[in-house]
């Protein structure tokens, strides 16, 4: 064979093989792109589906808790973990595309059929201090008194408004509690005439009522509660030369009389203000809860008359006790109270639009009091 021939069949081998070679990375490149196709759908298909609610018709409360300093994909796995979004790796994308990635630290309850839209928006704005309470519960609001407490019971729980009442006259139940708590139940316990010695110690919150939760153990929770809030402030109590007694029973009053921070603090400096010259409080609230009526009722001229021991109208001093359980905010007013040098004595307000006027003399308060009347206008 001539080199000519020779050199003919080496370029036909060559041909060949790369024929050979070009349809398979031909077939190669085929595979890989529907590898690649059938990849991505199954990526499309999977995070399509992973931004929708995990179970759109769940009704299903879960309760989570991000702690402090926690980074957004510390968050999505959290979520994940707790079965409220199908993919934390799609949660953390979602965020991060759509600009919702300042989210706080705190307790949420949130819904596996909520959208990865609304669980962001929903961290977004802060969760509560402390674990929130799932089930059945009893809100206790601020400035309710015992009486209230046992309707807000009764109406949320298998227990009547008489079981909890006569649980206020547990005395055996309510020392145990002092022995318990006695920075908290001292002054308390020593007081006389009061109706309930548990006046103004059931803190106003949220309180769990689990399936075996006892009558006794919810009453426990608030006082328990009732201790947490005010154990900062004994010393400061003590310093001021008062009882636990009479700062609750001062607050309980500020607590009906005033809505702002500012006007709780001047009320509880008017109250104080008379308290150092001997001088009846006269306050209407004292009334209302010595003639066991609803706050905001009409009083009677017998009513402002009444020789209950808790009429301030009539009575100097504190009172025996608490008229409702205040929050910490009317507690703090009359432990940090304002104006006190400008010796106010006296204060009403504007039904109309809330504004609290204060005067120094009778003479003033009457003037302040026809120019707010609205008979007079």
């Amino acid at each position: 064979m001539n080199n000519q021939d020779q050199n003919g069949q080496n370029r036909s081998v060559r041909q060949r093989k790369q024929a050979q070679g070009h349809s398979i990375i031909k077939w190669v490149v085929i595979i890989l792109a529907i590898v690649v196709v059938a990849t991505g759908g199954i990526v499309y298909h999977y995070f399509s589906g992973a931004l929708e609610p995990l179970n759109p018709d769940s009704k299903q409360q879960i309760q989570i808790n991000v702690p402090e300093g926690s980074s957004t994909r510390q968050i999505a796995s959290i979520l994940q973990e707790k079965k409220v979004v199908k993919s934390g790796a799609v949660f953390n994308y979602y965020v991060k595309s759509h600009n919702l990635t300042e989210m706080k630290a705190g307790y949420y309850v949130l819904k596996p059929s909520m959208s990865l839209n609304t669980i962001a928006k929903r961290l977004q704005k802060g969760g509560s201090a402390t674990p929130v309470l799932l089930g059945k519960y009893v809100l206790i609001k601020e400035g309710e008194t015992i009486d209230e407490v046992g309707s807000s019971i009764s109406k949320a729980s298998k227990f009547k408004q008489a079981q909890f009442l006569a649980l206020m006259k547990d005395e055996t139940f309510i020392n145990d509690l002092a022995k318990k708590y006695p920075q908290l139940l001292g002054s308390a316990i020593k007081a006389k005439n009061v109706r309930y010695r548990l006046e103004g110690y059931l803190y106003p919150a949220t309180y769990s009522l689990g399936k075996n939760t006892s009558l006794k153990s919810v009453v426990t929770q608030m006082v328990a509660k009732e201790n947490t809030v005010l154990k900062p402030y004994y010393a400061k109590i003590k310093k001021e030369k008062m009882t636990v007694q009479e700062i609750l029973s001062l607050a309980a009053l500020v607590e009906r009389e005033g809505n702002t921070k500012t006007d709780r603090e001047k009320i509880a400096g008017v109250f104080l203000n008379r308290l150092a010259i001997k001088m009846p409080l006269q306050s209407d609230v004292s009334v209302y809860y010595a003639v066991n009526k609803s706050f905001g009722a009409n009083l009677t001229t017998t009513d402002l008359k009444s020789k209950s021991a808790y009429n301030l109208r009539i009575h100097n001093g504190f009172g025996p006790g608490p008229v409702n359980n205040p929050s910490k905010s009317s507690i703090l007013a009359v432990l940090h109270p304002s104006a006190r040098d400008k010796d106010y004595l006296y204060f009403v307000a504007n039904l109309k639009t809330g504004k609290i006027y204060y005067s120094q003399t009778y003479d003033e308060h009457l003037s302040n009091a026809a120019s707010q009347d609205p008979s007079n206008k």
